[in-house]
């Protein structure tokens, strides 16, 4: 397989992450956000979306979209949960991860983090925007963690992986999770899970 990312997403990370403890093997291709590797005709015949990362299939096949890589690769091993009601869970979590925590945390973060912090007066004005509901997603994980370990169900999952990779970068982007203990400790036992491997892996 290859994997096309670049080692500062955070969406490739949840992918190389799922890897590395599937112990699946892969090719990295490295791609050039600020160059335009994601436009050129080579890489839009894999994702016309024109977005990393994509996971190209041994058979040619390629797979775009994180969470759906994530579902993929997840299939007969026991990051799938076995339950129908804690797969709709799964789901349910990456729904929410892509919708009310990816789209607030993660550009918060790569606004400051990733491209230094030179804002647009635009993004100057939206980036509080950004913390109050980047805030209201890692809320909404503190209640459920309060009560559970992980995400889907009672064991570690690719609801965990999704909600891991931009959740324990969020700092970056200027969120206090001191604020959030029940998310602070489900991140040390993802942390603690065997062949782990972290995002500076990449840098």
């Amino acid at each position: 397989m290859k994997l096309y990312d670049a080692p500062v997403s955070g969406n490739g990370y949840k992918v190389r992450l799922a890897l590395a403890q599937l112990q699946r093997a892969y090719d990295y291709v490295v791609l050039d956000l600020a160059q335009g590797q994601t436009r050129t005709p080579q890489f839009l015949s894999l994702n016309p979306n024109g977005r990393i990362p994509v996971l190209q299939l041994d058979d040619g096949a390629a797979l775009a979209e994180s969470n759906a890589i994530l579902y993929y690769l997840a299939q007969g091993t026991p990051f799938w949960p076995a339950s129908a009601l804690d797969q709709a869970r799964a789901l349910q979590w990456m729904f929410f991860e892509q919708y009310s925590h990816e789209p607030h945390i993660a550009t918060a973060r790569y606004w400051l983090a990733v491209r230094g912090g030179a804002l647009t007066a635009f993004e100057t004005q939206q980036l509080q925007q950004k913390r109050v509901l980047g805030d209201a997603a890692l809320a909404v994980m503190q209640g459920h963690l309060s009560t559970h370990d992980y995400f889907a169900g009672p064991a570690y999952s690719v609801a965990d992986i999704a909600l891991y990779a931009y959740t324990h970068t969020a700092h970056e982007g200027g969120f206090d999770l001191a604020r959030y203990p029940a998310v602070q400790a489900w991140l040390a036992r993802v942390a603690a899970q065997p062949r782990h491997v972290t995002i500076e892996q990449w840098r």
